[in-house]
């Protein structure tokens, strides 16, 4: 009798199918097990994915600050990076006690979320094993808010109140901003993820409330983020008027206020570029299974703001007969705004296109602010606003259905072939504008008519670093020392004035056969050029 005949003697047929059956249960198990932890693996790279993007994206707040330091005057440096500083900050205390709730809570009729305040709906275990529990959602967010904050500042820069820059900064990180992250990417009434549920929960986006419509489409920006910041330093340098010797009341010329140091400049764009692709990538808001999103939306990203650029040396080169760097810097962060919003729903030369354009609304958006002598030394209500409502615009002129339905929006429709997207997105624009205008309006005729927007004649002369901080941000002590005695001492902070021992009688001016710069008070070294009439007025103002 051979061995096996033996072994299979040994059992009877039903304990061969209870070996069987056991078998087949650990076979199971050890798949289910496999499963559970290939999911929380993905989970894990999912939440992984946020939490670099939105360090990469708060990176971009150092970029911001270089930019703006380099734009500005040099006496105002160290005010706008402690702006920068508290913007950051405040975004963070303000989108955690109530921002996050406005924004990502359930919603009040499609207006407005009104849960999940103090992000108290997140805590340890909250999502369960391997399954997250949101925390990285809230950081992601929260870095968002500061670039919308932070944009501001370049509007306000060099004449604005440090109090009155708390309170506004504030208002928009708190309620002006997550209202339309609600309406566009929360269940508010634009979204193309949960516009208005219906009773059964169903979302209901316009136009047609029902899945043959998508909602307004902003897949990392353009108008939920940038247009909000730029309007919003629109209705700023409104309501603070333009910086002293800006524009010339008897003449009607714009007097060139060009930057004091390209190099922070070109240091600060490239950070931001570099960190638009947090901004736009991480939008995908997951890695498994949207790597190749993730990675459309980054080509996109570069086509667009490399047509931008080329777009803007080639003309400038044409129409002022040099390279212009200022204009280089601003296109290029054109090109990334307005293709922040279409990124994921259009094609390489759709992108191409969009960069070229966006750098033409930017230049035309300039000269209408110059024109209406409004005042933003960063042009960031052109480069953000105006771009942000193009990119907006933009996703309705190029998408096509087959590429929404590869961005993995919710309804399979043919919305794009039919051009209801268009009239959507127009909507969405209009809406996010009126809002922010009138908001941000409020807040900032609001502040200054109360508490006061607007530091003195003789702080603004001085510089607010002296006048706002007590020094120097390059703490060139023969400069400070030549300025605080030209000026009145209670146009200078305390610790400022006392470390530096103004003399009571400020010295007689030196001849210079240069025209006085207007920048420094009299008496006061001329350390920055005059630049003729004539020289190219556009770009980012300062000395």
């Amino acid at each position: 009798m051979s061995a096996t005949t033996t072994a299979a003697a040994m059992y009877t047929a039903a304990e061969v199918e209870a070996k069987m059956d056991m078998l087949k249960d650990t076979l199971m198990e050890a798949i289910d097990a496999n499963a559970a932890a290939t999911s929380a693996l993905a989970s894990d790279a999912n939440m992984g994915w946020l939490v670099i993007c939105g360090a990469m994206v708060f990176f971009m707040q150092i970029g911001f600050g270089m930019l703006e330091a380099g734009a500005i005057a040099r006496k105002n440096v160290q005010n706008i990076l402690f702006k920068n500083f508290l913007d950051a900050s405040g975004a963070a205390i303000c989108f955690w006690l109530l921002g996050y709730g406005f924004a990502y809570g359930d919603t009040v009729g499609g207006f407005i979320g009104n849960s999940n305040f103090g992000i108290r709906d997140i805590y340890n275990g909250n999502g369960g094993e391997g399954a997250s529990d949101g925390w990285e959602g809230w950081f992601f967010q929260w870095a968002f808010t500061g670039a919308a904050a932070t944009i501001v500042a370049g509007s306000v820069a060099e004449r604005c109140k440090i109090e009155a820059y708390f309170v506004y900064s504030m208002f928009i990180s708190t309620f002006i901003y997550p209202v339309v992250v609600h309406w566009v990417w929360g269940s508010g009434y634009l979204s193309a993820w949960g516009a208005v549920p219906d009773e059964d929960g169903n979302a209901r986006p316009i136009f047609n409330y029902n899945d043959s419509s998508n909602g307004v489409i902003d897949f990392a920006g353009s108008g939920v983020v940038h247009m909000v910041g730029g309007v919003s330093g629109m209705m700023g340098a409104i309501a603070l008027g333009p910086r002293k010797g800006r524009f010339d009341s008897v003449t009607g010329t714009t007097n060139a206020m060009p930057a004091h140091n390209q190099a922070l400049c070109a240091l600060g764009t490239g950070i931001l570029w570099f960190g638009w692709y947090g901004f736009n990538c991480g939008s995908t808001l997951a890695i498994a299974g949207a790597g190749n999103l993730a990675a459309k939306v980054a080509a996109n990203t570069t086509i667009s703001a490399a047509a931008a650029v080329i777009t803007g040396t080639f003309v400038s080169k044409f129409t002022e007969g040099h390279w212009d760097l200022s204009l280089a810097m601003n296109w290029i962060l054109a090109g990334l705004v307005g293709i922040t919003a279409p990124c994921s729903i259009v094609d390489p030369w759709h992108a191409f296109l969009i960069g070229i354009t966006s750098a033409i609304v930017y230049m035309g958006a300039h000269y209408l602010l110059l024109k209406l002598n409004i005042d933003d030394p960063l042009d960031a209500a052109a480069v953000h606003g105006a771009t942000g409502a193009w990119g907006l615009l933009c996703v309705g002129i190029f998408c096509t259905d087959a590429n929404v339905q590869y961005a993995a929006y919710p309804n399979v429709n043919d919305a794009c072939g039919r051009g209801e997207q268009f009239g959507v997105q127009v909507v969405g624009m209009l809406a996010i504008c009126t809002w922010t205008a009138a908001t941000a309006g409020i807040v900032f005729f609001g502040i200054k008519y109360t508490m006061g927007l607007r530091v003195s004649d003789e702080a603004e002369a001085v510089g607010m670093d002296i006048s706002e901080h007590g020094g120097d941000g390059f703490a060139d002590v023969d400069e400070i020392k030549a300025r605080a005695a030209a000026m009145p001492q209670r146009a200078l902070a305390p610790a400022a004035y006392d470390s530096y021992s103004a003399p009571q009688q400020p010295p007689q001016a030196q001849p210079n056969q240069q025209q006085p710069n207007m920048n420094y008070p009299q008496g006061a070294p001329q350390y920055a050029p005059v630049y003729p009439p004539g020289q190219p007025m556009y770009g980012y103002g300062g000395r």
